[in-house]
């Protein structure tokens, strides 16, 4: 993180990073492995109407609201995006989202395309969007089949899924292709450094070159 003179951090507005890619491409592993090594990031907690598991935390795992609060939220413009799945609803709040970004920390967002331009949509300025593909559609199957937590049904139709997710790359501001996780991981930190020193997000720069420009020498 850069420092001025009198060893103060430059401020600097948060960034929203969406992670997206078909399932198995390596996404999630690159979520945690980022949430790990940079304490900076916090993880998006969603909203959704989807009952509590017992081992479940409100405000940790999820915010768990009914459908009535659900759609008082959505109709109230509480919520960044949202979308049903399975016959239950789950969104992104707007206002942990601002306060983050006002404060000058990144949340990110492991959602899939449909999130990602919702959100875009709101937030355009403060999002940075990564696509991770995988080397070939041969080793997503191959991931796929190394988990063995599906039946070969729902592995043929998370890989027919797959290819209708892979057409939309080209709204993501970067692409990054997993075919070794070290690498990829890497070229993500590489994106995220370089986004955080944008000139556009670093607002205490005014400050900082002011106080240059104003040095005795």
């Amino acid at each position: 993180m850069a420092r001025g003179t009198s060893g103060e951090r430059i401020g600097r507005r948060g960034l929203m990073l969406v992670l997206s890619s078909p399932s198995g491409a390596g996404k999630s592993t690159i979520a945690r492995n980022l949430l790990e090594s940079d304490h900076e990031f916090q993880l998006s907690v969603s909203v959704t109407t989807r009952p509590r598991r017992g081992s479940e935390i409100d405000g940790v795992h999820y915010y768990f609201r009914d459908m009535r609060e659900f759609e008082f939220m959505r109709d109230n413009q509480e919520l960044l995006e949202w979308a049903e799945v399975h016959g239950n609803c789950y969104a992104t709040p707007r206002r942990p989202a601002e306060k983050a970004m006002a404060e000058g920390r990144d949340m990110l967002f492991d959602i899939d395309w449909q999130g990602a331009v919702q959100l875009k949509e709101k937030m355009r300025g403060d999002i940075v969007s990564i696509f991770i593909l995988p080397p070939s559609m041969t080793e997503l199957k191959a991931r796929l089949m190394r988990r063995a937590e599906d039946a070969v049904e729902a592995i043929e139709r998370r890989l027919n899924n797959a290819k209708l997710e892979i057409e939309h790359w080209r709204e993501y501001d970067y692409v990054v292709v997993n075919d070794d996780l070290d690498r990829a991981f890497s070229e993500v930190r590489a994106i995220v450094t370089a986004e955080r020193l944008r000139r556009d997000r670093r607002p205490g720069l005014f400050e900082f070159v002011s106080s240059l420009l104003d040095e005795k020498i």
